[in-house]
């Protein structure tokens, strides 16, 4: 089954471990104690990150590195960018009504 990386961000463990590996690349060891979680869990959640292309897999030595892939991180900014630029017009509107209603 293809994922795409909206279902690899729905869980907030891989979340969390997006955003310790946005430090520094990591082995699954290491990610894993970090959580209350059994290596295996934290095994699966970085399988579901890698067929998401969110993660990379860097093999140094006998260590397996996951590094976050920066690209597939920028096409989530983009579909919330439209999101973003929503509010922004919506605060600005409100930004000149609360200014017309203190004028008066």
């Amino acid at each position: 089954m293809r994922r795409d990386i909206f279902q690899a961000i729905a869980d907030p463990t891989r979340r969390a471990i997006i955003a310790l590996i946005a430090m520094q690349a990591m082995t699954p060891n290491a990610i894993a104690q970090h959580f209350d979680s059994t290596r295996q869990a934290i095994s699966k959640h970085l399988r579901i990150l890698t067929e998401c292309e969110l993660v990379q897999q860097q093999q140094q030595g006998r260590e397996i590195y996951y590094s976050l892939q920066l690209e597939k991180m920028k096409e989530i900014d983009k579909w919330l960018d439209q999101f973003r630029q929503i509010w922004e017009s919506r605060f600005n509107n409100l930004d000149k009504l609360l200014a017309k209603m203190q004028k008066k």
